[in-house]
C-alpha cells in the first residue's frame, strides 16, 4: 500500500450517519463561493470595460469576453491532467490559486493598458481554469462509501454555493465600480479570492486525498482507442468496437476507455446549451443596458438575478420536484434532468426573442422583464449543469475522474468559443440583429436538444466503483 493510500486512509473521518456531510465539506464549499465571486465579479464588468473604457466596439467586447471563456473553460484539461498525474486534486487547487490572485492584481493595477489587459486575463484564465476540475472531483472524495446516496445533494449545494458567490459579485461589484472606479472594481475579486484560497488551507487537515495516479496503473484511453482504430480488420463478428483492443491491453484500460467515450457522447451536445447561457454575460447585458432599469436592477445587476434563481431552484429541485416526481414513479434521472434543461434553455431564448422584438419596434421596456427568460435559463442551469457534476464523477473510471471533470468544462469552452466565432461570422457576413438573433440560437438548441435526447436514451451508465 503506497504512501499515499495510507495518508488518504488515515484521513477519513470517523463514521457517523450516513445522511450527515463530512465536516470538510464546509471548506471546500466556502472557497468556491469566495472563488466564484472573485471570477463573476470581474466577468460581470467585462463586456462594458471593454466595449467602453477598451474602445473594443459591441462585436469586439463580445468576442474577446468569449474567447477568454473559452481559455478558462479549455484549461481545466490541464489542471485535470496535472492533479490526476503529478500533484494530486489538492496541491493543484492550493498552488495555481496563487496564479489566480496573481491575475486579479495585474488587472486592478495595469487593466488601463491593453498588455496589462491581456496579461491579468490569461493569468486569471490560468487560475480558473486550472482548479476547477479539481475542485468538483474534490467535493466528491470527501464522500465515503455508504454515503454515495448523498452525492445528489452535496453536488447541489455545491451549485448552490457557487451562485450565492455570483450573485453577491453581480450585485457588489458594478456598485463599486460606479463608488470607486475600475480599479477597485477588479482589485476586490482579487482579495475574495485570496480569502478562497485561505478557507481552503484551513481544511488542509480534515481532507480525505485519494493517491496519484501515476502510482497506479492508469487507464491508456488515447493508446486504446488509436489501436482500436488502426486494427479493426482484426475485429470478429460480434465484437464491439473497442474489443480487438483486448489483446494489446487489459479488459479494466478498454471497459475504462469504453466508458469514457460513452460519456463524452454525452457531454458533445452541451456546447451549444452553454453557446446559449454564456450570453447572459454579453448579449443579454446589452440588451438589458437599452431596458429601463428598475431601483437597482440594470444590464449589468441583473446577472446577479440569475444566480439568486439559481440559489432557489437548487432546494426546490432537490427536495421538491424531484422526490415528487420519484413518489409519482417518474425516476428523474440525471440524463432525463439534462435533456428536460436543454429544451429549457431553448425556451429561455424564445421568450428573450419576444421582449427583443418588441424593443425592435420601438417600445423602451423595463428591466423587470428580462427576469421571465431569466427564471427559465436558471432552471434548465440547474437541470443540466449541477446535474452534469453528479453524472461526471459517478460515471467516470476511478482513474480519471479529475480528466472526466475538465472535459465537462470544455463543454463550456466549447460554446464561449461557438458564441466568439458566430458573433464574428455574424458582423462580417450577415448582419442580423435585434430579435433574430435570439431566435436564431433558440432554433439550434432545440435541435441539438433533439440529438442530446437521442444520446441519452442509448445511453447505459456505469455501476459505481468502490473507492
Amino acid at each position: 500500500m503506497s504512501d499515499q493510500t495510507k495518508a488518504a486512509i488515515k484521513t477519513v473521518p470517523a463514521s457517523g450517519k450516513s445522511d450527515r456531510f463530512p465536516s470538510q465539506i464546509k471548506y471546500i464549499v466556502g472557497n468556491e463561493a469566495c472563488e466564484r465571486f472573485s471570477y463573476y465579479g470581474m466577468m460581470g464588468i467585462l463586456e462594458l470595460y471593454l466595449k467602453n473604457r477598451m474602445a473594443m466596439g459591441t462585436d469586439g467586447a463580445t468576442e474577446i469576453l468569449h474567447l477568454f471563456g473559452t481559455a478558462v473553460y479549455f484549461l481545466p484539461l490541464f489542471g485535470g491532467w496535472l492533479a490526476d498525474r503529478w500533484l494530486g486534486r489538492y496541491w493543484t487547487i492550493l498552488s495555481i490559486s496563487l496564479f489566480y490572485c496573481l491575475g486579479h492584481g495585474t488587472l486592478a493595477l495595469f487593466g488601463t493598458s491593453r498588455a496589462g489587459l491581456f496579461t491579468g486575463l490569461a493569468l486569471i484564465a490560468i487560475g480558473a481554469g486550472g482548479i476547477k476540475p479539481c475542485v468538483s472531483a474534490f467535493v466528491g472524495d470527501q464522500i465515503r462509501p455508504h454515503q454515495e446516496h448523498l452525492l445528489m445533494k452535496i453536488y447541489g449545494w455545491f451549485y448552490w454555493s457557487i451562485n450565492l458567490g455570483a450573485a453577491a459579485a453581480f450585485f457588489i461589484i458594478p456598485w463599486i465600480y460606479i463608488k470607486a472606479g475600475y480599479s477597485w472594481a477588479f482589485g476586490v475579486p482579487g482579495i475574495a479570492m485570496g480569502v478562497a484560497t485561505l478557507i481552503f488551507y484551513l481544511g488542509t487537515k480534515h481532507y480525505v486525498r485519494q493517491p496519484i495516479t501515476r502510482s497506479e496503473k492508469r487507464i491508456r484511453f488515447f493508446p486504446v482507442v488509436w489501436h482500436a482504430l488502426t486494427h479493426q480488420k482484426e475485429r470478429k463478428p460480434g465484437e464491439k468496437f473497442l474489443d480487438v483492443a483486448l489483446k494489446c491491453f487489459s479488459r479494466e484500460e478498454v471497459e475504462g476507455a469504453r466508458a469514457v467515450i460513452g460519456i463524452l457522447i454525452i457531454f458533445a451536445s452541451a456546447p451549444m446549451f452553454w453557446a446559449l447561457f454564456n450570453q447572459v454575460n454579453s448579449t443579454w447585458v446589452l440588451q438589458g443596458n437599452n431596458m429601463r432599469p428598475f431601483y437597482f436592477l440594470n444590464g449589468e445587476t441583473m446577472q446577479g438575478s440569475g444566480a439568486v434563481l439559481v440559489m432557489i431552484w437548487v432546494p426546490i429541485l432537490t427536495f421538491g420536484v424531484y422526490p415528487l416526481l420519484e413518489r409519482l414513479g417518474w425516476r428523474p434521472t440525471a440524463l432525463r434532468r439534462m435533456s428536460l434543461g436543454m429544451l429549457l434553455g431553448a425556451v429561455s431564448f424564445v421568450l428573450c426573442g419576444l421582449i427583443q422584438a418588441r424593443m425592435d419596434h420601438g417600445e423602451k421596456l423595463n428591466i423587470v422583464w428580462q427576469l421571465v427568460p431569466y427564471v427559465v435559463l436558471e432552471a434548465g442551469e440547474v437541470m443540466l449543469s449541477a446535474t452534469a457534476l453528479e453524472f461526471a464523477f459517478e460515471q467516470a473510471p476511478k482513474q480519471m475522474k479529475s480528466v472526466i471533470m475538465s472535459f465537462w468544462l470544455m463543454t463550456i469552452a466549447g460554446g464561449h468559443f461557438l458564441i466568439a466565432v458566430f458573433t464574428n461570422l455574424n458582423s462580417r457576413f450577415v448582419h442580423a440583429r435585434g430579435a433574430s438573433e435570439f431566435y436564431f440560437y433558440a432554433v439550434l438548441m432545440f435541435v441539438v436538444a433533439g440529438l442530446f435526447i437521442f444520446c441519452a436514451t442509448r445511453y447505459r451508465e456505469r455501476q459505481s466503483e468502490p473507492r
